[in-house]
Order: structure tokens, then C-alpha cells, then sequence
């Protein structure tokens, strides 16, 4: 292994993919910040990836200004319920929750599933859970000692008058014909809804000392989804996925998404996405083996922003930016794609 710090690196992104109000931008920048402090810091104490990335999203999941955690859009029955998943790229390992209720930190439970998967079978050969959704996914978490936290503590000012809003909108739309007019009106009023803030996620991507990588994402779900519904944050091979290099495959790739590939029937195909991909190299000097990692990052979004930050060991506080759609372009028919590279390096004992 290469001694000393340098070879990790934390991308994160903010309320995901949305819309972010200049008035705003302050805080989803600060959220993104503390996100990746966290996560270096994990890194640098010798933590994997995967549990850097779990810290990574803690912080995340606490601010009262993303859709995930504390501060998540409420569904129909005016409660909270949460999607979230987490993969380790070096034993692929994956652990998940879905409409999940009570619980502050819905990432802590999925990454629990995942280490506890990781220990081997139950008693009598019961093989584990590494997904669970609602009441039996809260009573799990319960039992493996992660603290309840009542469902009307998780909701902010900003969440409850959203819900009252749509909810006085829906009843409007009830009361009138449904008629083709009205249904196109119905479409057009839920995407507005979203627009500002209601299809977000947040997420994040990282490599570790021993160039693992991980990744996680978690989220609160549209705004007066059906009480029950499983967003794509929780389902396998759709929320996040990481994956180490291996013989045929040079490259560790680590990545964490927001929308989903079953939008493709809608007008407006709205999502983002972040990923890192990596490969190790050694160069020979005189006195010592220096070990690299060429780390390549990018973020790229459909929805009107998107808010990212990145920073690695080497870095003495992390970069935030606020990414948005060309001017004159219209969201869910236009792409914005940015990103950066980094070589971090060690050296091998």
C-alpha cells in the first residue's frame, strides 16, 4: 500500500439535480462543502471508501435544504419516506432501503445491511437482507441499534408548505373535468412542481487510500408520491453502482444518479449524474516507487442546475460550483457536461 495521505478523493452532489435559486446557491454550496470535508476527513483517519461515502451523505441527508433526510418532500399521506443505496466497488456489495419512515439517516441503515451482508450468513443458513422497504426496514435499523426519529421532526417549514401547496392543487384539478386539456395541464403543473426542487437527490462518489471506490445516494422521492412508492435512489444497478478495477478492467468507476432511464417516454427526460473513474499506475524513481492514481471526475445534468463540490487529501478545502444550462436552453431537451482530473500520489512501501 502507499504510505501517507493523497490517493482519495470525495465528489458530492447537493440537492442533485433541480433547479438552485441564486438566493439559495449560498447554501447548497456550504451543504456540498461540509459533505466532502467529511468524507476526506474519514479518509484521511484510514476509513474505506464505503464508509466515506456513507459520512458523505450523512451530512447531506442533515441539511434542511436537500430532498433527502431531514427536509424531505412529503407523499400523499403527508409523511416522509425515504429511498437509499450504497455500493462498495471492492467486494460489490450493495445494501438499500426504500419508503422508509422514522428514520433521519436512511444511508446509515442501507450501509448497516451492507457490512452486516458482508459477515456471511444468519443462523440456520439464512442468507441476509441487503434490501428491505418500509416497517420491516425501520424495525430492522431499530434493532441494529440506528435511532428512531419520528417522521414529523423530519419535516422543515419549507417541505410542509410545499405539501400544503400541491395538496390544494390537486384538489383543485379534482374538481374540475379530466379531460385531455386538463390532463396535459395536470403534467405540466407536476413538472413545475419539480422544477423547483421536488425530483432531487443527493450523492456521492469516492476512492479511498488503497484506490476502492464507492458510492451512495439517497433521496426523499417526488413530492405526493403514493405512500409505499420505491424510487430508482433505492434499486440496484440504478441509484449508484461502483465497481474496482480487476484484470480485464483497468479502471475503478464509481457512480451516483439522479432520474431515471424509465423516463424516456416523457417530453422532458430530467436527471444528472456524477461519476469518477480511476486507474493506478507505478513509476520508478531513483531512491523509491512513487504510486499514482489518475483520478477523472465529471458531473452532467438534463434539470436547469445542478450543484457539485470535489476535493481530495491533497486539497485544503473542497471546490463547489453550481453548474447550469446554457442560456436558452430548455431543461430535459438540452445537457450540460463538466468535470476535471487529478493525479494524487504516494509513495509504495
Amino acid at each position: 500500500p502507499a504510505r501517507g495521505v493523497g490517493q482519495c478523493v470525495a465528489l458530492c452532489n447537493a440537492n442533485g439535480a433541480g433547479y438552485h435559486s441564486e438566493s439559495k446557491a449560498k447554501e447548497y454550496k456550504h451543504v456540498c462543502k461540509r459533505a466532502c470535508q467529511r468524507a476526506v476527513d474519514q479518509l484521511k483517519a484510514g476509513a474505506l471508501a464505503v464508509e466515506a461515502v456513507a459520512a458523505a451523505l450523512v451530512e447531506l441527508e442533515d441539511s434542511p435544504f436537500t430532498n433527502a433526510g431531514m427536509g424531505s418532500n412529503l407523499n400523499l399521506s403527508g409523511e416522509i419516506e425515504c429511498d437509499a443505496s450504497i455500493m462498495d466497488g471492492k467486494s460489490l456489495h450493495f445494501g438499500a432501503v426504500g419508503a422508509i419512515s422514522g428514520i433521519k439517516n436512511p444511508v446509515l441503515v442501507a450501509n448497516r445491511l451492507l457490512s452486516e451482508a458482508q459477515k456471511g450468513k444468519l443462523s440456520a443458513g439464512r442468507i441476509p437482507p441487503c434490501f428491505l422497504v418500509g416497517r420491516g426496514a425501520h424495525d430492522w435499523a431499530v434493532s441494529h441499534g440506528i435511532p428512531p426519529c419520528p417522521s414529523e421532526k423530519m419535516a422543515t417549514k419549507f417541505s410542509l408548505s410545499a405539501y400544503k401547496r400541491n395538496k390544494r392543487k390537486m384538489e383543485l384539478a379534482e374538481k374540475m373535468d379530466t379531460g385531455q386539456n386538463q390532463t396535459k395541464k395536470r403534467r405540466q403543473s407536476s413538472e413545475n412542481e419539480n422544477g423547483s426542487g421536488c425530483l432531487d437527490t443527493v450523492g456521492a462518489v469516492v476512492v479511498d487510500l488503497e484506490g476502492n471506490v464507492a458510492a451512495a445516494v439517497s433521496s426523499g422521492g417526488l413530492a405526493m408520491k403514493h405512500p409505499g412508492r420505491v424510487g430508482q435512489a433505492a434499486h440496484y444497478g440504478c441509484g449508484c453502482w461502483a465497481e474496482n478495477a480487476c484484470n480485464m478492467n483497468p479502471y475503478s468507476t464509481a457512480v451516483s444518479t439522479s432520474g431515471s432511464p424509465f423516463l424516456t417516454s416523457e417530453d422532458r427526460v430530467l436527471g444528472g449524474v456524477i461519476v469518477l473513474r480511476c486507474c493506478r499506475c507505478v513509476e520508478a524513481q531513483p531512491s523509491q516507487n512513487i504510486q499514482g492514481i489518475l483520478v477523472e471526475f465529471l458531473w452532467s445534468h438534463t434539470t436547469e442546475s445542478m450543484c457539485v463540490g470535489y476535493m481530495s487529501a491533497q486539497d485544503s478545502k473542497a471546490k463547489t460550483h453550481i453548474s447550469r444550462l446554457p442560456p436558452g436552453t430548455v431543461p430535459g431537451q438540452s445537457l450540460a457536461i463538466e468535470g476535471g482530473v487529478c493525479r494524487l500520489m504516494g509513495v509504495v512501501e
